[in-house]
């Protein structure tokens, strides 16, 4: 297999990730208004449920916004974007985790966590490669 063609085939992977972890976040986003996926007031701690301002619906819908901002900044700088989104799935396994409160969605949410990493680190790679050639 050639350089050009190891390269190709790293900017598929790349583009693949780049658009996954744009959709995905934007949807899920999305989603925190609609709530066809799922309630996602669910998903909050209890623990965090008793401290919040507002009810947990307002608090999933801002969380929406981040998380639409999130998929956009994916888009249009995909390294910033991925690194964003790596450290945000990685709080919000972090917050499952403290309480064992869904616990399948906190490993979910990690493996995806180090899939975006991957994503950011392929940008970098694909970014370093092109420059030198």
């Amino acid at each position: 297999m050639t350089t050009q063609n190891k390269l190709c085939g790293v900017t598929n992977l790349q583009l693949l990730l780049k658009y996954v972890f744009t959709i995905v976040p934007i949807a899920a986003g999305v989603d925190k208004f609609l709530n066809l996926l799922a309630d996602w007031s669910l998903y909050i701690s209890p623990s965090i449920t008793g401290i919040l301002p507002f009810d947990p619906a307002t608090f999933m819908m801002i969380v929406g916004v981040i998380e639409i901002i999130a998929g956009i900044i994916v888009f249009t700088n995909t390294r910033l974007g991925a690194y964003i989104v790596s450290i945000w799935l990685l709080l919000i396994a972090s917050s499952l985790l403290f309480t064992w409160h869904h616990a399948d969605v906190a490993v979910r949410d990690i493996v995806m966590a180090i899939s975006a990493f991957v994503l950011a680190k392929l940008t970098e790679l694909r970014s370093s490669t092109c420059s030198e050639g």
